[in-house]
């Protein structure tokens, strides 16, 4: 679906929306820099442009891609391509192999060529935390990067898209800090006009909350700036998320948040620091000790969490043991982890 001005703006899937079976494969996108937005004091928006993108397999609201990044001094003639190209990149010398991080698409004009990205600002100059923030800062017009993303359309986790409520779902749940912010928007202005539900979400100060297009009446953003409270990060999220499940599993018995102990699944522990937290109904554990697959549970709750690795691993533990939803109404995406770039 694309807006007056081009912009996709993909439909929330459903689970009665089938997704596409063939896998694609891994494109490299040649781009450039062709136009910066500073949208707060830690937020910027890059618009990123080139005739390749006008094959970009776009496939959801909350679609992540890879940008690739060369090293100073270095250009994005390093990137490599094909098949092969991820253990090429990574028998690459240290000193020239691009770095890559994952980003959320905000929104895609194929008829422009054009894709923007919201970035999350870490600090500034020198004192940037992470290479990519620290790029996105000093980015110019014209520095040429790469993004790796799917080649052809598609839908479904292969085109790095998570959000699928069921169709069965009434009440929606969104949850996360500054890095889940341009999925939760694009989401949000996917949803239908009758959509109803909570967004809990943390942002470094209240000068970073941002006003969004075609976001449903029914559906209440709360910010939780972390400067006017004073607090660490993930505290607000913590205690918005407590009250906003109290919120939606009170009262008469909701499909989806059942009072029943035996709905409760025994819930494993992740250990984040050696692997990653990425729990989505309808996948394998990436955890390897464990090997089970979570079935979409179809109730009239869907929750969707992403953020900071250790605090997501708590809210999964209040959502699913304090609250007694089912871990197949709930994505649980540990973006980052503290302490790493």
């Amino acid at each position: 679906m694309a807006t007056a001005t081009g912009t996709v703006r993909a439909a929330a899937p459903a689970s009665t929306r089938p997704e596409a079976t063939a896998r694609p494969e891994s494109r490299v996108y040649t781009v450039e820099v062709a136009g910066r937005q500073r949208l707060s004091p830690n937020f910027v928006r890059l618009t990123f442009a080139g005739e390749g993108l006008r094959s970009f397999g776009a496939g959801g609201v909350d679609q992540r891609i890879k940008l690739m990044l060369p090293k100073p001094g270095r250009t994005v003639a390093d990137v490599p391509d094909g098949h092969d190209w991820y253990p090429t990149w990574q028998a690459m010398p240290e000193e020239i192999r691009p770095t890559m991080r994952t980003y959320t698409v905000r929104s895609f004009r194929p008829e422009r060529a054009e894709m923007d990205i919201d970035f999350v600002l870490h600090g500034s100059g020198e004192e940037a935390s992470g290479p990519a923030s620290a790029w996105a800062n000093g980015a110019r017009i014209g520095d040429r990067v790469a993004i790796l993303g799917p080649d052809r359309p598609g839908s479904g986790r292969m085109w790095g898209c998570e959000w699928c409520p069921p169709a069965t779902a009434r009440r929606l749940l969104l949850a996360g800090d500054e890095t889940a912010i341009p999925a939760v928007a694009a989401i949000l202005e996917s949803l239908p006009a009758d959509s109803r539900g909570i967004a809990c979400l943390e942002v470094p100060s209240e000068a970073d909350v941002q006003a969004w297009d075609h976001v449903p009446s029914g559906v209440e953003i709360r910010w939780l700036p972390r400067d006017i409270a004073g607090s660490e990060h993930g505290e607000l999220l913590e205690q918005a998320l407590e009250t906003a499940l109290g919120e939606l599993c009170a009262g008469p018995k909701v499909d989806g948040c059942p009072a029943a102990s035996e709905a409760i699944a025994a819930l494993e522990d992740v250990d984040v620091d050696n692997y990653l937290l990425w729990e989505i109904p309808g996948s394998q554990h990436q955890d390897p000790a464990f090997d089970e697959s979570l079935d979409i549970a179809g109730g009239e709750l869907y929750g969707w969490l992403a953020g900071e690795a250790g605090v997501i691993k708590r809210l999964r533990r209040m959502t699913v043991q304090g609250y007694g939803v089912p871990r197949g109404s709930v994505a649980f995406m540990g973006y980052w982890r503290q302490g790493r770039c």
